[in-house]
């Protein structure tokens, strides 16, 4: 990508993006680390879209922000509603933040998922701090009846809820993988959780292969109706495109990346994406973090 390129595609974010004093309305911290925040960024919350996400200073002492993933909003009140795991100083910094302070956050950035409506049924595979865009794409689509999302969700620390057995029942599961996440439950979308813990209800595997599992259930005319949507780690990642490739199914994935501007500045994030010309270097944070699996991993 030439400098004019990245002058181009840094302008077309012009008016999107916004920088807000948001006002910290409820910090709560879980097992592992984890930490679901909401704060009052109302011109953020009118614009985010699954995928997309804020970069946020998490102190003075830290002008350096860090991008973190939104997992819901609403944009009737104002707010956007975040998870992310304490791992470094940044973040540790940030869950030191109290209810009523306020923190500059700038959103929302990023190219986010897109839906096919001639695919209607989506796997949704969040890993980890992977799950927030999935649970996002679960709180859309929970307004539209004619989708039919299942979303299954990893993690290897306790899950930053509190696991119910599902009351929706569906097929091609396990006997005895019962476990969900009660907010999709409450939105009457379909959820089982996977570890290698061993929690109570969970798969006892990976999400790819709870996710085999379904898909095998599926007859010829509903697996054309699937395609994946995924958020996890690198190596969660290629193993969820590895999955589509075998299935022949269209796959998205939304790449976890270190940046420092956010907004397609630095260049910091780059990763190279195949394109129809050749591969190519493309930054994470406005051109992506979504991008077509098969465009970032190759065949195995």
């Amino acid at each position: 990508m030439n400098h004019d390129d990245t002058m181009t595609n840094s302008r077309s974010h012009r008016g999107t993006i916004f920088v807000e004093e948001a006002e910290i309305l409820a910090h709560q911290a879980f097992d592992g680390d984890q930490y679901i925040l909401r704060v009052r960024a109302p011109r953020c919350a009118a614009k985010a879209e699954p995928g997309s996400f804020a970069h946020i200073q998490c102190g003075p002492s830290k002008p350096l922000r860090r991008p973190i993933s939104i997992m819901r909003t609403s944009p009737d009140q104002g707010w956007v509603e975040f998870l992310y795991k304490a791992v470094g100083k940044g973040t540790r910094l940030l869950a030191t933040r109290c209810v009523g302070e306020r923190i500059s956050m700038m959103g929302p950035i990023g190219v986010p998922f897109r839906l096919n409506p001639e695919r209607p049924r989506p796997l949704l595979i969040g890993g980890g701090v992977g799950m927030p865009p999935m649970i996002f794409i679960a709180q859309m689509l929970a307004r539209n009846p004619d989708w039919k999302p299942l979303v299954i969700l990893g993690s290897e620390v306790p899950f930053p809820f509190k696991p119910q057995p599902s009351s929706i029942l569906l097929p091609g599961m396990p006997d005895g993988v019962i476990a969900s996440m009660p907010l999709l439950d409450e939105w009457r979308i379909p959820s089982r959780l996977a570890s290698l813990q061993g929690f109570a209800g969970c798969f006892e595997g990976y999400v790819t292969d709870l996710a085999r599992r379904w898909l095998d259930s599926l007859g010829n005319e509903e697996l054309g109706e699937v395609e994946i949507l995924s958020c996890g780690p690198h190596p969660m990642l290629e193993g969820v495109a590895n999955l589509a490739r075998e299935y022949g199914l269209p796959c998205q994935v939304s790449l976890e990346e270190f940046m420092a501007c956010g907004v397609g500045g630095c260049a910091g994030c780059v990763v190279e994406v195949q394109t129809d010309d050749g591969p190519a270097m493309k930054r994470v944070c406005v051109d992506g973090p979504v991008f077509e699996a098969s465009r970032v991993f190759s065949a195995a």
